[in-house]
């Protein structure tokens, strides 16, 4: 399983995660990805991805997004994959906090609430520091317009590092770097032990 989180107000219907799972389909491993439409609650968000990896097992790899890069940090430490952050919030709780209220997701227009209490889940959830740099690919675009890249590079300290000059919190240019993500992942390639990589 490749694991997708996409990030807050979006969905699976992302151009990011629609370029990932297009790729993996094109090498013939298109069922092997999984996007879920995570919840707008995060305790209820983190206990999707914990369902996810009761049924299909420990990813070969997580890729996320903005707040999914938050959740997917959480996956690869829960359970020694790799992870490929985008743009990852790293202080969501801070973040967000002008977020709360009615908002609509962005895919569907559909309405949601984001409550004030989602905020502590976040700051309760969130690792002291991730382990083993080394499992971890991140992508940071200087003109991220929503969170800023040096923070990500901070908490990401020791792990690889493409650092985007200009673009933006979306990453328009991402399929530039698909086929590294894609690499870091294992796909294409042989499947990495997620124990010994």
């Amino acid at each position: 399983m490749i694991l997708y989180l996409h990030g807050f107000r979006s969905s699976p219907r992302s151009s990011k995660a629609q370029q990932c799972a297009q790729a993996l389909a094109a090498m013939g491993r298109g069922a092997e990805f999984i996007c879920p439409q995570l919840s707008a609650e995060p305790a209820q968000a983190w206990q999707q991805c914990l369902d996810l990896i009761a049924v299909y097992g420990t990813p070969q790899a997580v890729i996320g997004s903005s707040l999914g890069g938050f959740y997917a940090t959480l996956v690869a430490e829960h359970t020694g994959c790799r992870a490929v952050p985008l743009n990852p919030a790293v202080l969501p709780e801070r973040d967000l906090a002008n977020e709360v209220g009615e908002l609509t997701y962005f895919h569907t227009q559909e309405k949601f609430v984001f409550r004030r209490e989602y905020l502590a889940q976040l700051h309760a959830m969130s690792p002291a520091t991730i382990t083993r740099p080394e499992r971890y690919l991140l992508i940071a675009a200087t003109g991220d317009e929503v969170l800023d890249w040096r923070e990500m590079v901070a908490r990401y300290a020791g792990a690889t590092h493409i650092i985007i000059e200009g673009s933006n919190h979306s990453l328009d240019d991402f399929a530039d770097y698909l086929p590294r993500v894609l690499e870091f992942c294992g796909a294409p390639g042989e499947r990495f032990d997620a124990q010994t990589s």
